[in-house]
């Protein structure tokens, strides 16, 4: 049974950090391009980062830019997404996809002072 399950999220003031890690089991998680998406209720889910299956080519969201890492680390089947200067607007659901097959449930992010 494959299962994608996030943690990370919480309450953070403007300007905060979080990480956010999915980890993974039941599928071959090398073999995946790995993405975080993000959604809002009453708006379509967004792409935020994805990271290649070797890890080497990295895209993002042009509003993420310069302030969200995304990472993966096969041999733990995880895959991250490390947060800095969060604002507002950062506020949302965020779900990680295994090659927009499997996703996960998703964490909660509020950014909020």
């Amino acid at each position: 049974q494959v299962q994608l399950v996030e943690s990370g999220g919480g309450l953070v003031q403007p300007g905060g950090s979080l990480r956010l890690s999915c980890v993974t089991s039941g599928l071959t998680f090398s073999i995946y391009d790995m993405s975080w998406y993000r959604q809002v209720p009453g708006k379509e889910r967004e792409l935020v980062a994805r990271i290649a299956r070797a890890g080497g080519n990295t895209i993002y969201a042009e509003s993420v830019k310069n302030r969200f890492t995304i990472s993966r680390a096969n041999a733990k089947n995880t895959v991250y997404l490390q947060m800095d200067s969060l604002k507002p607007e950062d506020t949302a659901v965020y779900y990680c996809t295994a090659g927009m097959h499997y996703w996960g449930k998703g964490t909660l992010v509020t950014v909020s002072s």
